[in-house]
């Protein structure tokens, strides 16, 4: 029997570890193969990548191949070694396979309750998952439920008796247990590997009592990917401990909200999963939140305040005593009313909550909680003119919905004691508040009044743009749903702050992109050299034929190719050519540099002759390059990229985004791309070989070129 390594890469998720992991010990510690053990070599990631861009593990025999990947892993081994493990049925041991390696993978927060609900039914009345004995079945699930955080927690909290059952028993066999120990203990002392699970385990209190949570936008924007993250956190909540989600408009402030962002909110959050249980706004408690305010200046917790702006924020942060902070009790309550009136003396006035006048955390420095704003309001038309501010309505509505716990980014933190005495204060229930942090990129904006300058500057298309941090905006770059989703349930409800490289995220999204995106051709106009290639007997005039859109993905389909005997190359390849040189035309087959002709040494290729090698090997040429037969309907195209919309890594509070400002962001080519092309929708992603992936933004259509951006893959972007 072969002796054989297991190949892992260092940062290695242990979802495709744990599983292959334990196999390899089953045959280590199984008797028949005492003399072939098999040794785990870590090899760095990108070292691995280079052989498989796919696959962080691997495994090699002597003298074979080597195979990448979780499952393919497993079935090689069980193929090699079918001792290790009494196979009863095959066809079940395959499908739990799958089941362990895919609905346990971790990725998706709600497959994996119902995975275990679905084990912890299924093991009712049975020890094993297949048969009367352990079987790779087992192992792999075992392994897969090791490797996911969220299902380790649930079997500690023992509502799942048969799974826990099982899950145990599984454990303390030796061979099989022992490894997920070793490995563990191998994560703390080598830290070789990092699991890229994250800790949903925050300690949220009293959910015994019911969990109900809320996302909370203002609907004067487009939703950006800090909004996503809150509003996936959330919903993450609510469904893990079997609550309620409300999603809630905080429409306060009439001057900046629109039934534009309403919609576009909500249209994203479908798009994301996010759904809600109910949706509600603010606006529906406006009188109830009136008669809060006046309950608040009856109890003498509240004043009217018409110290001008300018000042107030100076006494505030100086500490100082509002000169009217002593009105009497039917002063404010009449100034209140004026206030709502919007008269000449309400307009003049704000309502400011009555709490420490030099507080160390200046969010207690007598907060304005109430003022006057004469503009319609995109729901309730004309019939308020006093609006409440968000630090007043927040916990006041959280109370009335019923909602238990308030997830919210920690730049609210200081905010948390203010929102404490207002329900205190008015004699309310209690909230419980978790902090976490928000997403912060380099070089990005967002913040909603900076874009909406971006917007309104004329420096952007709107709102999509794709250099825009919104929703829709990296959507129309090339993200993904599935990665972004995966990459915010990745970060997790950490506290730590901190400044993340837009790297990450391309990355993730390239491994969703990279196995169905069809593969195609595109060539820069600029330059372009018509070449003459000849081959003897081939057909003429040129053929064309079915070709795989992606040569490792039959399922992604067909497309058509055209060879014949005039191709075009780019200019770029043709200057690096040099005669009597053997190249490869991909797709087609190696080729002879037979003819040069370039009257300027330093300037353009202006003849090139070619003659076809169909018998060369491919492995031994150094340049392989794209092309395009002459002879067919050439598709024009515009391919376009971007750079960051600021200069700057990280904005500072005091900085202004005009001196900021990255003046040339948006970069234009115009090619010709195979026929293929002409029938290519909006939003289809493809990767134009040796020039990256893209997404299609317009189709080609009334005599117009189709407009491709450039998706980044995460490797030295923009």
């Amino acid at each position: 029997m072969p002796q054989f390594n297991l190949l892992v890469a260092q940062k290695a998720p242990t979802a495709d570890l744990y599983p292959a992991l334990i196999a390899s010990n089953v045959v280590n510690t199984h008797a028949s193969f005492s003399d072939t053990p098999v040794a785990v070599v870590y090899e760095d990631v990108e070292l691995l990548e280079k052989s498989n861009p796919s696959s962080t593990i691997g495994i090699q025999f002597e003298g074979e191949e080597t195979i990448y990947g979780a499952e393919p892993v497993l079935k090689k081994l069980l193929a090699t070694y079918p001792q290790i493990l009494n196979g009863y049925n095959p066809e079940l041991e395959n499908h739990w396979v799958t089941f362990g390696l895919t609905h346990l993978s971790g990725k998706d927060f709600k497959a994996t309750s119902a995975a275990l609900e679905e084990l912890n039914c299924h093991l009712c009345m049975r020890t094993f998952l297949v048969g009367y004995s352990e079987t790779i079945a087992d192992v792999v699930v075992y392994g897969a439920l090791n490797a996911n955080n969220q299902a380790v927690a649930a079997i500690r909290r023992n509502h799942l008796p048969n799974l826990v059952r099982w899950f145990k028993y599984i454990g303390s066999i030796d061979r099989i247990g022992s490894v997920v120990d070793a490995f563990k203990a191998e994560l703390t002392n080598k830290k070789k590997t990092k699991s890229k699970e994250s800790n949903f385990e925050i300690g949220l209190l009293d959910t015994d009592k019911g969990v109900v949570t809320r996302f909370p936008p203002e609907p004067s924007g487009y939703l950006h990917i800090g909004h996503a993250k809150a509003a996936m956190l959330n919903q993450y909540f609510a469904e893990h401990y079997k609550g309620k989600l409300i999603i809630r408009f905080d429409d306060t402030n009439p001057s900046k909200e629109k039934q534009e962002f309403q919609d576009s909110i909500l249209k994203d959050l479908e798009l994301l999963g996010i759904k809600g249980d109910v949706i509600t706004y603010t606006s529906d408690h406006f009188d109830r939140l009136y008669d809060q305010a006046v309950q608040l200046i009856k109890l003498g917790k509240a004043y009217c305040d018409d110290t001008l702006q300018e000042q107030m924020r100076k006494e505030r942060m100086d500490g100082i005593a509002s000169a009217r902070r002593d009105r009497s009790i039917e002063e404010n309550l009449r100034i209140f009313a004026e206030m709502s009136k919007a008269s000449d003396e309400g307009v003049k006035n704000c309502l400011r909550a009555k709490m420490s006048v030099d507080n160390p955390n200046k969010a207690m420095r007598d907060p304005v909680i109430y003022r006057c704003n004469p503009e319609t309001h995109h729901r309730t038309g004309d019939k308020y003119r006093i609006y409440p501010t968000y630090d007043f309505a927040c916990p006041l509505v959280d109370e009335f919905e019923g909602v238990t716990h308030a997830l919210r980014t920690i730049e609210y933190r200081d905010r948390n004691p203010q929102y404490w005495w207002f329900l205190e204060a008015l004699g309310l229930r209690k909230v419980h508040v978790w902090d976490f942090s928000r997403l912060n990129f380099i070089k990005t904006v967002l913040s909603k009044r900076k874009l909406a300058w971006f917007v309104n500057e004329g420096l952007v298309g709107g709102w999509d743009d794709p250099r825009f941090p919104t929703v829709r905006g990296i959507r129309r770059r090339g993200m993904t749903i599935e990665a972004l989703k995966q990459f915010i349930l990745s970060q997790g409800p950490s506290k730590n702050v901190v400044n993340l490289d837009w790297t990450i995220i391309w990355a993730m999204n390239k491994k969703v992109i990279d196995p169905v995106s069809p593969r195609h051709t595109a060539l820069v106009k600029s330059g372009l050299l018509r070449v003459t290639a000849k081959l003897e007997g081939a057909p003429e005039p040129a053929v064309t034929e079915e070709k795989p859109k992606h040569v490792k993905n039959e399922a992604v389909g067909k497309k058509k190719v055209v060879f014949g005997s005039s191709i075009l190359l780019e200019q770029a390849d043709a200057r690096s050519f040099e005669e009597g040189e053997e190249i490869t035309l991909m797709g087609w087959g190696n080729a002879f540099i037979t003819k040069i002709m370039r009257p300027d040494p330093a300037g353009d290729v202006t003849e090139l002759g070619l003659k076809l090698h169909l018998d060369g090997d491919f492995k031994k040429t150094k340049k392989k390059v794209t092309w395009l037969a002459k002879d067919q309907n050439l598709v024009d195209v515009e391919l376009v990229d971007f750079d960051y919309l600021i200069t700057k890594d990280k904005l500072e509070d005091d900085d202004d985004v005009k001196d900021f400002v990255n003046k040339n962001t948006e970069f234009k080519e115009v090619a010709f791309a195979d026929c293929n092309i002409a029938d290519v929708k909006e939003d289809d992603i493809l990767q134009f070989e040796r020039k990256g992936y893209y997404r299609c933004d317009s189709p080609a259509k009334d005599g117009k070129p189709a407009v491709f951006f450039c998706i980044p893959t995460g490797k030295a972007d923009k």
